[in-house]
């Protein structure tokens, strides 16, 4: 599905060159989609196109647009959500449910906005792509300290060039990190409600004796968001979600 060499543009591009480096981005961070006309970012285009912004800059534009939005935040269980932004804009999988659980967090405290720039704006973004890069898929090479376990979590998201990002909307990675046939999932449902999650949170607020305690939440996959967002209403403070085995 994502680009699997580097792609650079370069300050002495062609305007082919420059097409080619925009086919790459929207095929890498939308996830092979068919983009038609109409939802191109035209303006974001001819920045790139005449030098105003760097490829960075676009693939940020690509992540934050109204696009990506409806079809990843608004459609995906949370977890899968997450999994894909690590996918899409750093070419490799959540090294752990921890990983997950932090960017979860930052989603529902700070915006999806916060949450695309957070891997835009990293220190290992910078050092894998740099400013003109593309990002692509990293897990298909071998890099020093990468595990097996990466494999296993890359071929659990990524099943090749025919696959379309949002034709899975549950959550690919386990806990058990076994390779397994992906599924697929149009709805919202399926696999993401055979998962349950625990979520510790703090600080929630209750009306009768009014205090504060720490609580444990035990919900479905693709019940994770509207869980969340009541959680987020009652001023809980989420510590940590992690799947149940």
């Amino acid at each position: 599905m994502a680009t699997m060499t580097p792609l650079e543009l370069w300050p002495t591009r062609s305007t082919e060159e420059v097409q080619t480096i925009i086919r790459a981005v929207y095929k890498q961070v939308l996830g092979n989609p068919h983009v038609m006309e109409s939802e191109r970012l035209t303006a974001a285009e001819s920045q790139l196109a005449n030098g105003d912004i760097s490829v960075r800059e676009f693939v940020r534009a690509v992540g934050t647009s109204e696009f990506y939005r409806t079809r990843y935040f608004e459609k995906c269980a949370p977890n899968r959500f997450v999994e894909l932004n690590f996918m899409h804009f750093l070419g490799r999988p959540p090294a752990s449910q921890a990983e997950i659980s932090e960017h979860i967090v930052r989603c529902v405290a700070e915006g999806f906005d916060a949450e695309i720039d957070s891997f835009i704006n990293s220190e290992e973004y910078q050092a894998t792509f740099g400013e003109n890069v593309v990002p692509y898929n990293r897990g298909a090479s071998t890099e020093v300290g990468q595990s097996q376990v990466t494999y296993n979590r890359m071929f659990a998201l990524d099943r090749g060039p025919a696959q379309v990002s949002s034709a899975v909307t549950a959550a690919q990675i386990g806990t058990s990190n076994k390779i397994k046939a992906a599924g697929v999932n149009l709805s919202g449902s399926g696999q993401a409600n055979q998962k349950t999650f625990k979520i510790l949170v703090t600080g929630s607020k209750f009306d009768s004796p009014r205090r504060r305690s720490t609580t444990e939440y035990r919900v479905a996959g693709d019940n994770m968001t509207s869980q969340i967002q009541r959680i987020n209403r009652s001023g809980g403070k989420i510590v940590s979600i992690t799947e149940v085995v």
